[in-house]
């Protein structure tokens, strides 16, 4: 054990743990352990001048140590073998005293820093990082529309773009949160943000689907790191009156992230002029355009990111005591000048540093080749990372792991699920309406006409066009059934959902047209020519581009805000416990009156109001995983059950939407059931508004 150690534990004697106050001596310097008194008559006077610095005695110069030098050193030597030869459960359990001590001393440096100017910066700061990862949750919903048809995605393929980024949220969640119990908040959340801007930022330039499906995986990883850290970051410079307010105020970045991503959907996708092309082959259209702003909010964060400092809390558990002591001051100074008390002094001299065990993470640190020496770093680290994960499990934290885990994974099975399926639900009211505005046309003929104009949601039956040019013009929505094409002219002809069934097209030319050999069903095609065929996929220019979907969502999002002033307010009124119940059970009653949604306005403020009363429960949740767990596991915990919440987003998301057009009581009847179980399940926990970080 190292000298610095040992001087640790000097320096603790003169502290005593009193009913959660510390006691240390006056003048707040280090005291080491007092120099045993010199006898008087050891000192001699028989040689004039003589110093007593400079005494000898017989036999030292034969190099026999003094009496007092072997006892000196064996006194700084016991403490190093006794830890040696200790029991790892020992020092497990004199480290677990160690951070009670710690919990409560903390406790009482926070308050006396004060909550101000510091703390509302890194909300502010943190708030964008959580920002970043509400955006993420909707940007693929929001440029599917678009990109499948620049990609020409199929519909497996939209399918696996929009579960890919939850995929990617769930490793990085576990991944990341377990980094941050090892390498430091700060540290993985820079890391993270990092992550997810770079690829964000790549994904908006990529042409191809494999290459975009991957980029759009690893910025999931990246950004899936944040929810598990910068909860514990925050927590751990609020004091315990402040945390459940707090941390609530900062879930509505969330909700900012929903309207931010909504908003600039809304006014940069359907521009799809914003952009420009390289050929053929190349095109940048306003959808990326659209993935690239979404990317600021985590490249604000990044940028602000850097100047500010890594937990205290976080340092004193790997036993970093003066940095940690700098980081307090520099709050405590902070919040004091901004208040008008610049001459109030941090009183702390010492704080308590628990008890340090792995020990193991340098080892060949200075052998081998240098890709040895970080393969071992990285093993070791991820080692300590499993051997947390592990720890949630131990008979201390199973039971709450446990049933945490059992109210996340309802809480998203049934909230992810449903917003999903609020949208797919409303395009397919708007599909039946346009279906109903069909227009049919049975055995008309058209001859020597020339059709440059839009055709729209029409079906022509039993009809025959001889001689006709479509010239520069669009179908959408057509169909022609069993008819008859001789001599016609297609040139610089766009479609979308328009085909031909039955059809026999007689000394007919396509040039320049995306009427594609699939779009020709059962036909006979008797002396036709195709030339020129356009190549890719194309977005019709006046589309709406699911204006409606937009509007849906943003809607959704900005409905949490009562939900969150509420839980706010109430949080540490009510308890975190009750909150969590309260707001899942009352969702749940929500999900029943969707039985009565048979219209997009009726689903639209049905979904309203089950968003802003199911983010309650979201507030509390993340308020008591960060409140049940060590400081040491917190990261840990938090991303195993983030991560399983995500899980849960991916089957949400594949079970409601396979149900959409067919039924409406499996959906509603699966959420509602989790809603309650989870619920009930929730008032179970402890409750933790009373108790300080450990």
């Amino acid at each position: 054990m190292d000298d610095g150690y040992r001087n640790t534990n000097q320096v603790s004697d003169d502290y005593r743990y009193q009913d959660g106050n510390y006691d240390a001596p006056n003048d707040g310097y280090y005291r080491g352990g007092d120099e045993p008194a010199q006898e008087e008559d050891a000192q001699s006077d028989v040689t004039e001048g003589h110093d007593e610095d400079d005494e000898v005695y017989e036999g030292e110069y034969q190099g026999i140590p003094h009496p007092d030098d072997i006892k000196e050193k064996q006194k700084k030597r016991a403490p190093a073998m006794d830890d040696e030869y200790r029991d790892r459960a020992d020092l497990m359990a004199e480290r677990m005293e160690d951070e009670e001590q710690l919990a409560h001393q903390y406790e009482n440096i926070i308050e006396e820093c004060g909550h101000g100017r510091f703390q509302w910066t890194l909300f502010f700061v943190l708030g964008l990082a959580l920002m970043a990862d509400g955006v993420e949750v909707f940007v693929v919903g929001f440029v599917l529309p678009s990109a499948e048809k620049d990609m020409c995605l199929s519909s497996s393929n939209k399918g696996m773009l929009g579960l890919i980024v939850y995929l990617g949220m769930m490793v990085g969640a576990v991944l990341l949160g377990g980094l941050a119990d090892k390498l430091g908040r700060k540290q993985c959340l820079i890391i993270s943000l990092a992550i997810n801007a770079a690829f964000a930022f790549l994904s908006s330039f990529v042409q191809g689907y494999g290459f975009f499906l991957f980029c759009r995986l690893i910025s999931g990883l990246g950004i899936g790191g944040t929810l598990p850290i910068v909860f514990p970051y925050f927590s751990e410079f609020l004091s315990r009156e402040k945390r459940g307010e707090h941390l609530s105020w900062l879930c509505m970045f969330w909700m900012i992230g929903g309207i931010y991503a909504s908003a600039m959907a809304w006014s940069i996708i359907p521009h799809y002029g914003w952009g420009f092309s390289m050929g053929t082959k190349y095109h940048f259209h306003s959808w990326r355009v659209f993935v690239l702003v979404c990317a600021l909010p985590c490249i604000a964060s990044l940028v602000a990111l850097k100047f500010m400092p890594e937990s205290p809390r976080f340092l004193l558990e790997i036993g970093k005591h003066d940095e940690a002591w700098m980081i307090l001051k520099q709050v405590h100074d902070t919040n004091m000048r901004a208040k008008g008390e610049p001459e109030r002094v941090f009183t702390v001299s010492y704080i308590k540093t628990p008890k340090q065990v792995d020990e193991f993470i340098e080892i060949q640190s200075s052998t081998g080749t240098w890709y040895q020496r970080w393969l071992v770093r990285i093993t070791t680290t991820l080692k300590q990372v499993w051997d947390n994960v592990l720890y949630c499990l131990t008979a201390q934290y199973r039971m709450n792991t446990l049933m945490l885990a059992v109210v996340w994974f309802t809480m998203a099975l049934s909230y992810y699920g449903l917003i999903v399926w609020f949208p797919d639900m409303i395009r397919y009211f708007q599909d039946e309406a346009y279906e109903s505005r069909v227009k049919i046309f049975d055995e008309e003929e058209v001859s020597h006409f020339t059709f440059n104009f839009t055709l729209e949601n029409q079906i022509h039956r039993n009809g025959e066009y001889k001689n006709d040019k479509f010239i520069g013009m669009k179908f959408k929505e057509v169909r022609f059934e069993d008819s008859l094409f001789e001599d016609c002219y297609f040139e610089d002809v766009r479609s979308s959902e328009t085909f031909f069934e039955n059809c026999t097209i007689i000394s007919t030319v396509f040039y320049n047209t995306d009427l594609y050999e699939h779009k020709f069903i059962n036909c006979r095609l008797i002396n036709t020519t195709f030339m020129m065929e356009k190549e890719g996929c194309h977005i019709d220019f006046e589309e709406d581009n699911d204006f409606l979907i937009y509007l849906v969502s943003f809607l959704g999002s900005l409905s949490v805000l009562p939900g969150n002033i509420i839980s706010a307010l109430l949080m540490d009124k009510i308890g975190r416990i009750k909150m969590i119940g309260g707001s899942m059970l009352i969702s749940a009653v929500c999900c029943f009156f969707l039985f009565f949604g048979n219209s997009e306005s009726a689903m639209i403020g049905w979904q309203c109001l089950f968003c802003g009363a199911s983010i309650a429960a979201w507030n509390a949740l993340d308020i008591i995983t960060v409140e049940l767990y060590p400081t040491d596991k917190r990261g840990t915990a938090f991303g195993i059950l983030n991560g399983l919440c995500k899980f849960g987003a991916i089957l949400g998301n594949s079970i409601f939407s396979s149900f959409v057009g067919i039924t409406k009581v499996v959906p509603i009847l699966l959420a509602s059931s989790a809603l309650v179980g989870g619920g009930l399940l929730a008032l179970r926990l402890p409750e933790t508004r009373e108790q300080v970080l450990m």
